[in-house]
């Protein structure tokens, strides 16, 4: 399995917490979710993973980039736009079930 490197902060800090690991497996998305935290410490859960979707998009932005020579706020309304377009009209279906952590 190819994985991406843990944060240097994350590796550091015995209190961190994986939120979302996803793969491209069987030709196909997998996640592993995190669900429940935040509602434990009374914050809605749609919000905190709102927060913590557009930051993932923030990084990713950055990344892609600093990669491409392109402009930061093009490359981040581009993923907006895609991501628009894919909740209003999926290419694929969500499969899969859930369970307790």
């Amino acid at each position: 399995m190819n994985r991406v490197i843990i944060p240097p902060a994350a590796a550091r800090d015995p209190n961190a917490v994986e939120m979302l690991g996803v793969w491209i497996a069987e030709q196909g998305l997998h996640c592993s979710l995190k669900i429940g935290m935040y509602r434990e410490r009374g914050i809605a859960e749609e919000q905190a993973w709102g927060t913590i979707l557009a930051d993932a998009a923030r990084h990713i932005a950055r990344a892609l980039a600093a990669e491409s020579q392109l402009d930061e706020q093009v490359v981040l309304d581009n993923i907006r736009a895609s991501m628009q377009a894919e909740l209003a009209d999926p290419t694929s279906p969500i499969r899969g079930g859930f369970t307790a952590s």
